[in-house]
C-alpha cells in the first residue's frame, strides 16, 4: 500500500470510504487489559451472515462507531473521519519518499488485489522516477493480496487461468532475479513482467505501459451500445434513479465478508438493476488488448447535490462458453443440489472503481453539485493487462452505489461520516453520450 486516500489503496477509493474492507478489519483491534502472546484473533460477530443488511441498518458511519465500537477504536475512527486529502493522509504516501534506492528492486502486485491494487504501481512509478539508474522491475500477477506467496495462483472464483502461475512466479521470476543481483548469474529481468490476462500468458515489456499501446475511448451510445467510434446524436443521455435506501450489491450472493474473488465476480446480477446503465459492444470479430491505467471520462447531471459514479470494465463471455470443470469454490456451493455455474454468458468483472462527484475537482476541497447542470465527473482506475477474444463482448455498467464495498453515498452535499437520516435522499442520474457531451471508458490499446 501505498497512498490510502488519493491512491485508493485500503482506506478510499475515488473519494469513496471503502466500509465492509475497513470495517471489517479494524473491528478485530480492540483493547486487551491482559494481553497475552499469541494474541487470540476474535472476529467482530455481525449477527447475521448478510453484511449488506448489518451495514444497511447500521446507519452512518458515526453511528456505527458508536453503536458497536463506542469509541475504543482510534485505528477506524482516523480512516472515518479524515474523508478529504488532508495532512493526514498527504504524509503516509510513501510514493513521495522512493528517494536514494540504489539496490535492485522487483515490485509485485497482483491483478486482482482489492486490498492494495494500486500501490504496486505507484511504488514502481515512484522508484523509477526519483532513481533512474537503479533496476526496478514490475511483476503483476492474476493474484489476490499476496497470492503470489500463499496460492498456486491457477484460479480466482470461477475464473481460470490454466496454470500455476504464483508457483510460475517463485521459480522462474524471483528466484533468477535475486540469482542475478546477488550472485551475477544469468540476465537481468526486463522493466515489466507481467500476466496478460484472457489469454493467460506472461509477456516482457521494456516499458510499463507498453510503449506500443495507445489511448482509444469506448464511447457510450443509445440503446447500450458501446464502440470505439464517437456518438453523433445532438441530444442523447440515459438516466436511472439512485436510491440510498436500496443499493447496489457488490456481489451476487449472501456474505458476511469482503470475498477476494469479487474482482472477477460474475456481474448479470447487477446488469439486470434499473438503477444500473448498461452499455455493450458488439460479437468482437478480433482480439482486443489492454494494457495500462483506465480512465473513465463522464458527462452527467443529477438531481443531488453529491453522488457516486461507479464504473464496471467487464468481459462477457461467448453463449457457448464451455464450464470449467474444476471445482469453483463459490460461496454457500452446497455438495449435492446446487446446479453447475453455466459460464456461457458470464460478465467477469475486470476493473471497477467508484468516483464521488464532489471531489471531480480535487481530493482536497468537496465541491457541491449543481442539479441539473451537465457536469464532467472524470476518474481513475488502476492498470490492467487483459484481451477480449474474439467471439466475446466489452462491456460498462454504471450505477451509483456499490454497497457495503463502500459506504453510501446520501446524495446531499454534507460531511458523509456524519450524516443524518434525513439528508439520504433519491436522485435522478443522467449519463450523456452525445456529440458534444459523449461519456465513455478510455482505455490503452496495443495493436
Amino acid at each position: 500500500m501505498t497512498d490510502l486516500f488519493a491512491g485508493d489503496d485500503d482506506a478510499y477509493h475515488g473519494g469513496a470510504f471503502m466500509l465492509a474492507a475497513n470495517f471489517g478489519f479494524y473491528a478485530f483491534f480492540t483493547p486487551d487489559k491482559n494481553p497475552v502472546l499469541p494474541h487470540p484473533t476474535i472476529p467482530f460477530d455481525f449477527g447475521t451472515p448478510d453484511t449488506y443488511r448489518f451495514y444497511l441498518n447500521a446507519g452512518s458511519l458515526s453511528e456505527m462507531e458508536q453503536k458497536y465500537l463506542k469509541g475504543s477504536n482510534w485505528l477506524y475512527v482516523d480512516q472515518m473521519k479524515h474523508d478529504t486529502y488532508d495532512d493526514y493522509w498527504q504524509e503516509r504516501d510513501l510514493s513521495r519518499h522512493m528517494k536514494n534506492i540504489k539496490c535492485a528492486v522487483l515490485v509485485v502486485g497482483g491483478w486482482y488485489d482489492a486490498e492494495d491494487l494500486s500501490g504496486p504501481f505507484r511504488t514502481f512509478y515512484a522508484t523509477s522516477k526519483f532513481n533512474p539508474e537503479t533496476p526496478t522491475t514490475l511483476v503483476e500477477g492474476p493474484w489476490v493480496h499476496g497470492g503470489w506467496s500463499r496460492t498456486d495462483g491457477s484460479h480466482l472464483g470461477d475464473v481460470q487461468f490454466n496454470a500455476k502461475t504464483a508457483e510460475y512466479f517463485r521459480a522462474n521470476i524471483q528466484f533468477p532475479f535475486f540469482e542475478h543481483y546477488l550472485k551475477g548469474k544469468g540476465e537481468a529481468p526486463p522493466k515489466a513482467i507481467v500476466f496478460e490476462t484472457g489469454t493467460n500468458v506472461w509477456r516482457h515489456f521494456d516499458a510499463w505501459p507498453p510503449k506500443a499501446a495507445a489511448p482509444k475511448t469506448l464511447y457510450f451510445h443509445p440503446n447500450g451500445k458501446l464502440s470505439f467510434e464517437p456518438p453523433l446524436e445532438s441530444a442523447s443521455s440515459d438516466s436511472y434513479l439512485s436510491d440510498p435506501a436500496h443499493p447496489v450489491p457488490f456481489v451476487g450472493y449472501t456474505t458476511d465478508t469482503v470475498p477476494q474473488r469479487y474482482m472477477v465476480d460474475d456481474q448479470r446480477f447487477a446488469s439486470y438493476r434499473p438503477d444500473v446503465l448498461v452499455y455493450q459492444s458488439d460479437v468482437l470479430t478480433e482480439d482486443v488488448t489492454i494494457a495500462g491505467p483506465i480512465n473513465p471520462k463522464l458527462k452527467i447531471a443529477s438531481t443531488a447535490t453529491d453522488s457516486d459514479f461507479d464504473v464496471k470494465l467487464i468481459d462477457v463471455y461467448p453463449e457457448n462458453y464451455p464450464d470449467s470443470e474444476e471445482g469453483t469454490g463459490r460461496p454457500n456451493k452446497r455438495q449435492i443440489d446446487t446446479p453447475p455455474l453455466h459460464m456461457g454468458g458470464y460478465q467477469q468483472l475486470l476493473r471497477g472503481e467508484p468516483m464521488r462527484a464532489k471531489f471531480r475537482n480535487g481530493w482536497e476541497k468537496p465541491e457541491a453539485l449543481v442539479p441539473g447542470k451537465l457536469t464532467e465527473v472524470n476518474a481513475n482506475m488502476p492498470d490492467l493487462f487483459h484481451t477480449f477474444r474474439a467471439g466475446h463482448r466489452i462491456m460498462v455498467q454504471v450505477q451509483s452505489s456499490w454497497f457495503p464495498l463502500t459506504d453510501r453515498n446520501p446524495q446531499t452535499f454534507t460531511d458523509i461520516p456524519y450524516a443524518k437520516p434525513d439528508q439520504f435522499v433519491k436522485a435522478t442520474e443522467q449519463v450523456f453520450h452525445q456529440k458534444d457531451a459523449a461519456s465513455g471508458v478510455e482505455v490503452l490499446v496495443l495493436p
